[in-house]
């Protein structure tokens, strides 16, 4: 059980409705874990953030291990309550938090896409990461649960990640971390008021890492080129063949070969 509502703390990012709220502690298991907690234990505002410093257990999609240095990078969550969005159609949210992510490093420097299904790269190497968790009652979302990490200041690389990059490296000079946030926030908070279906998918198509052209993929030990010919609105990829053959693939079933 968390010591104190949070409620009693809470500090806003700015005068904007950008964000719902916004609580922020030093180190955390998680960001996404103890914003889950809170949802459980209060009735917070929608859009409501937690951020930390450091993570001691940050996750990316499926489980994966997220390597961050202490105070240099964006670790945040986002909450929001989605009761709109259909379940089969749950993937609109990585799709639109992909988009805002995009629009605000576009800002920074050229050449950010998103990777297929929710990682942020920059050129060939990991920017960012996006870890969406649903909670569902009823046939609908109860409440969503956006973790983001994003390189930012971070110079030096530890773990066994293969390509990992920061937005410091990128541009070559340190990188204020609150203008960064909010601007993720707004660019959220824009397309989440909206909620333009339609529009949402074609940015995140458009902005997809390696769209154009025939890549090499590897599914089921097998290695074979493909060119990306769709995404399903619950996340589905379709690829096709140089013999035009078509290929589906939903979260971990087919991996990019990034040399």
């Amino acid at each position: 059980m968390l010591a104190k509502n949070p409620l009693t703390t809470l500090t806003k990012i700015s005068t904007s409705a950008n964000a719902g709220g916004y609580f922020f502690i030093k180190q955390t298991h998680s960001t996404n874990a103890l914003l889950r907690e809170m949802l459980n234990e209060y009735k917070l505002p929608e859009k409501f953030l937690v951020r930390t410093d450091f993570q001691m257990a940050g996750k990316g999609q499926s489980g994966n291990s997220w390597e961050s240095e202490a105070g240099k990078n964006l670790l945040f969550s986002m909450a929001l309550y989605p009761s709109q969005i259909a379940i089969e159609e749950q993937f609109i949210i990585s799709q639109l938090v992909g988009v805002a992510i995009k629009k605000t490093l576009d800002k920074q420097a050229d050449g950010f896409s998103i990777k297929w299904p929710n990682d942020i790269y920059w050129n060939d190497k990991k920017i960012g990461g996006i870890l969406i968790e649903n909670t569902l009652q009823s046939g609908r979302i109860i409440w969503t649960v956006i973790g983001v990490g994003l390189n930012i200041n971070q110079k030096v690389f530890i773990s066994d990640a293969p390509n990992p990059v920061s937005l410091c490296q990128i541009t070559g000079k340190h990188i204020a971390l609150k203008p960064i946030l909010n601007d993720i926030c707004k660019n959220i908070s824009n397309l989440y008021i909206l909620m333009d279906y339609s529009e949402i998918r074609k940015d995140y198509f458009k902005y997809l890492y390696r769209k154009e052209g025939f890549h090499l993929f590897r599914a089921e030990g097998e290695t074979f080129e493909a060119r990306i010919d769709k995404i399903y609105p619950d996340g589905k990829l379709e690829l096709e063949t140089k013999t035009g053959k078509k290929r589906g693939f939903y979260f971990k079933e087919v991996e990019y070969v990034i040399s």
